[in-house]
């Protein structure tokens, strides 16, 4: 069944488990997993990345370039809105900052960084978002920017 012909609940039901399933994937660092819960024509904007990332190609490689960084990432939903085709995560994510990111050496520190994606759905897959994220705090905590 097609999901434009979905009831609103059960739009709202089927979402709800992507979105739990995406950030399983993310927990269980599977790139190839993540990547297939985006659409082929997926437009993201991550304020952490200068470009937009475009299909699920994209997504795989920026998946695996926070999980070099972060090898012990791990994604905590705090929060869910969802109305229709469109949903707010409110997460905190934790690791550790042994790569380089953002071109900046590994610092070995640990780190806790919040931020909200927006998504829409399409046909049962993510179809855009948009990632904003504290990136002073994890600047922060990894000693580049001084405390508040």
């Amino acid at each position: 069944m097609s999901e434009t012909h979905l009831t609103p609940a059960t739009q709202v039901n089927a979402h709800r488990a992507i979105v739990q399933n995406l950030i399983d994937a993310w927990n269980a660092h599977d790139p190839e997993r993540i990547a297939a819960f985006y659409a082929p024509d997926y437009v993201g904007v991550d304020i952490g990345q200068p470009q937009p990332q475009n299909g699920p190609r994209e997504i795989r490689a920026l998946t695996a370039y926070y999980f070099r960084a972060f090898p012990d990432l791990q994604i905590k939903l705090d929060d869910l809105v969802m109305e229709g085709d469109k949903a707010v995560l409110i997460w905190t994510w934790t690791g550790t900052q042994n790569g380089t990111f953002m071109n900046i050496p590994a610092s070995g520190r640990a780190v806790v960084v919040r931020g909200s994606t927006a998504l829409t759905f399409q046909d049962g897959l993510i179809h855009r978002s948009t990632r904003i994220w504290d990136l002073a705090g994890l600047l922060r905590a990894i000693g580049l920017l001084p405390e508040l």
